[in-house]
């Protein structure tokens, strides 16, 4: 009796504890379809747990991450229009191509606090930000 109570907490726990998600993120307002899109996904630590190049197709772009554990993520991007590798800036600093955050925070003349871009992931997600221009 004790082996089968044992045997059912196991696969209970195992089933509820360790499940993996998929978190899908749309990124819409894009300039244009020119270069691809730079997707990186953090941990609550600010550790990046994924870096992705992501192709865009009508001024959107999609991705979707898999076997993610519950916790808390946040996300940045930006649109390397010219595919040189790196946000483009003008000479005061400010972006020249696309970007954002999670949560759709804007910085006002730096990038918002980190702990501003977390969310929480607890099942299936599907999450869409807006490009800033």
């Amino acid at each position: 009796m004790n082996k089968l109570l044992i045997t059912l907490l196991f696969i209970f726990f195992s089933s509820t504890s360790f499940s993996q998600f998929k978190l899908e993120v749309e990124i819409t307002g894009l300039r244009n379809d020119k270069g691809n899109l730079m997707l990186q996904l953090f941990d609550s630590t600010e550790k990046v747990l994924y870096q992705e190049i992501v192709i865009i197709k009508d001024s959107t772009s999609s991705f979707t991450f898999t076997d993610l554990d519950t916790g808390k993520y946040a996300i940045r991007y930006y649109h390397d229009e010219n595919l040189n590798g790196k946000m483009d800036k003008n000479l005061m600093g400010k972006p020249t191509e696309g970007y954002g955050f999670s949560n759709n925070v804007i910085g006002k003349f730096a990038p918002p606090p980190f702990e501003k871009w977390i969310f929480e992931v607890r099942g299936d997600k599907k999450i869409v930000l807006r490009a800033t221009y």
